[in-house]
C-alpha cells in the first residue's frame, strides 16, 4: 500500500496543510475512512476485498479527498457530541499510536456519514487525484461494481451515504467524458487492470474492542 500512498500524496500534499499519513487498521467489514490533520485509515480486509491496484488508490484517493474538503472536521463540528476543541485537539494529535487510539476516541469520527453530496465530490475529486498520480480513476467504478455484488449486509463508510451506485458510476463516467484531455488515456475495462499482493508481514494497528465502533 505504501508506494500507491506515497504517489497519491506526492500529488495532493500541497492541496492540503497537513502532511498525509496512512494506516492500516484491523476490523472485520472492508472500509476505509479519514479523520483531521490528514489521518486516513484503510482496514486490512479491504486489501483482500480490492481486486487490484487501481481499486486500491481509486480508495485512498477517495479518503485523500474527504480530507482536502475537511469533510472530517465538518461532519465533527455538526455532531452534537463532537466540540469545537475536540476537533482542534485530534488536528493537533501526530502519528503515534496512543494519539491514533485518542483519534478515535474523539467522538469514532469513522462511523459517522458524509452528506451525499460530499460524497460525491470525494469521487470527483479523488478521480482527479488518482489520474494525476497515474493510477487509472476507473478504479474506483470497479469498486462500486464490485460491492454492489458482493451484497454486504452493513456497507462499508466509504459506500454507507453515497448515491445509488448507479449515479455514483454514472457521475464519475460524465466526469470522464466531460474531460477527455485527463481522462480518455485510461481504460475502462476492468481486465486492464494491475493485480496486487497483500504482504503477509504488514503491520496493523489492532483497535481494542471498546473503540471498534459499529458501522453505519
Amino acid at each position: 500500500m505504501k508506494p500507491i500512498a506515497d504517489a497519491i500524496s506526492r500529488v495532493a500534499q500541497s492541496r492540503y496543510p497537513h502532511p498525509f499519513k496512512f494506516y492500516l487498521v484491523h476490523e472485520a467489514q472492508p472500509n476505509a475512512f479519514a479523520t483531521p490533520a490528514g489521518n486516513v485509515y484503510v482496514v486490512d480486509s479491504m486489501l483482500h476485498f480490492a481486486k487490484n491496484t487501481e481499486q486500491l488508490a481509486g480508495t485512498l484517493c477517495h479518503e485523500v479527498s474527504h480530507t482536502i474538503h475537511r469533510d472530517s472536521v465538518t461532519l465533527a463540528k455538526a455532531n452534537r457530541h463532537i466540540t469545537e476543541r475536540e476537533v482542534a485537539a485530534a488536528v493537533l494529535l501526530g502519528p503515534t499510536k496512543a494519539e491514533l487510539i485518542a483519534i478515535f476516541l474523539l467522538g469514532h469520527l469513522h462511523s459517522l456519514g458524509y452528506s451525499r453530496d460530499a460524497e460525491s465530490k470525494a469521487d470527483v475529486t479523488g478521480s482527479d487525484i488518482c489520474a494525476e498520480a497515474g493510477y487509472n480513476p476507473w478504479g474506483l467504478v470497479w469498486l462500486f461494481r464490485d460491492f454492489e455484488n458482493a451484497k454486504l449486509k452493513t456497507p462499508p463508510q466509504l459506500l454507507s451515504d453515497h448515491p445509488a451506485n448507479n449515479t455514483c458510476v454514472s457521475t464519475l463516467e460524465k466526469h470522464f467524458k466531460d474531460n477527455p484531455g485527463t481522462f480518455s488515456k485510461f481504460d475502462s475495462d476492468p481486465k486492464s487492470a494491475t493485480p496486487f499482493s497483500v504482504p503477509v508481514d504488514a503491520p496493523v494497528v489492532f483497535l481494542p474492542p471498546a473503540l471498534q465502533t459499529p458501522m453505519k
